[in-house]
């Protein structure tokens, strides 16, 4: 068999390495390092007028994000179903409920719609929403401009999760800097790695005083340990932001990369008959972390769940799209607006290799071998 290919897998053929060595040289490899400070800066560069705070997880900086809002125990929080659990998970941590939103077809995030909806439902109820938590999905920028109107409108904050977004914009704006407060994730499947980390964005320079009080156990800046508040092991330590400064170095060029990859996969399927891509509006420039395709049967005669087996014996890795949370088993509960749009995008997806690395050789490979699937099954 000829060699697998991932899904999305990490570069690090900049100068990670001779940050490494410093920060090792250093000693200094928790979250008092210099490079800390030194991501910290250099990506809020990249943010305009926002500041940023360097975590150890996108899901730490949700759930920091929302301290931040205020969000307690008893509150609803309004979120996005169609994304990953990592969204939605952090509500809980904090004795709040989730109060899910279906997409719209245009980006296939949040419906504004449908926020609207949401927000007027739970009002009648007596329960105005903390916060509206809204995904980027696969780095494509939600339609910014009607849910940032609807926010003012009933003056209930955006969490901008721009997990997967990094690199992309809206209108000329960076995505994380749309909302109250952002988030980036720096997993190692993410278009930069640091292993595992995460940053919080804000233009509130109280808030990101806030957050590094609290991502630091909350402590009080006395010659010994005292707190007055529950704080949080949250930082990023000085090896993963050393890391993280040689990854946001090369942004630029993984997302043209990752770009350039979308468009050759467009280039060879778009043009067979039920299958179709992730839009793209108008204004909007995504990094496309991850390639999509939606698979009509009806019209391929063959589903996403026969094309990922084919493409899994010729090991080339695939991933049905995000599992809407409201039909996540640990949400049944949880209240929903809207109707199956969501539910029909992971019906029909598949997430194709979309690593920074994939050669044309390696997609035209894939490709081949879809094209040979789609032939045969029509």
């Amino acid at each position: 068999m000829a060699d697998t290919i991932p899904l999305s897998f990490p570069v690090f053929d900049g100068k990670e390495n001779f940050y490494l060595q410093k920060a090792l040289s250093s000693g200094l490899l928790a979250t008092n390092g210099e490079f800390i400070g030194l991501f910290e800066s250099n990506l809020s560069m990249r943010m305009k007028s926002h500041q940023a705070v360097v975590l150890n997880s996108g899901t730490s900086a949700l759930h920091l994000a929302l301290v931040l809002l205020g969000v307690s125990p008893g509150d609803e929080v309004i979120c996005q179903s169609f994304t990953f659990c990592a969204s939605a998970n952090p509500i809980v941590y904090l004795g709040a409920k989730p109060v899910f939103v279906d997409s719209e077809s245009d980006t296939w995030n949040i419906s504004p719609e449908l926020l609207e909806d949401a927000i007027l439902s739970r009002l009648a109820l007596g329960r105005k929403p903390k916060a509206i938590v809204v995904v980027h999905l696969f780095g494509m920028p939600a339609k910014m401009m009607e849910i940032n109107a609807i926010s003012e409108k009933y003056e209930i904050p955006v969490l901008e999760d721009a997990a997967e977004a990094l690199g992309s914009t809206y209108h000329g704006q960076p995505c994380g800097t749309l909302g109250s407060i952002g988030i980036f994730s720096f997993n190692g499947n993410k278009i930069i790695s640091t292993g595992g980390g995460g940053a919080l964005i804000s233009d509130d320079t109280q808030t990101i005083s806030k957050a590094k009080y609290l991502s630091t156990q909350a402590r009080e800046e006395l010659p010994y340990y005292q707190h007055l508040e529950i704080g949080y092991n949250y930082r990023m330590n000085n090896l993963a932001a050393g890391i993280g400064i040689a990854q946001l170095e090369r942004l630029d060029d993984f997302v043209c990369k990752r770009r350039q990859i979308n468009q050759r996969y467009r280039a060879h399927l778009e043009e067979f008959p039920g299958i179709a891509f992730q839009p793209e509006q108008a204004g909007s420039s995504s990094n496309f972390w991850l390639s999509t395709i939606l698979i009509d049967e009806n019209l391929t005669g063959i589903s996403n769940k026969e094309l990922r087996k084919v493409l899994d014996e010729e090991g080339i890795e695939t991933r049905f799209l995000w599992k809407p949370l409201h039909l996540q088993p640990i949400y049944r509960d949880a209240p929903f607006y809207g109707g199956n749009v969501a539910e029909a995008l992971f019906s029909k997806g598949l997430c194709l290799p979309s690593s920074t690395s994939l050669n044309p050789e390696d997609q035209e490979r894939i490709v081949h071998i879809i094209e040979n699937a789609l032939s045969k099954a029509s």
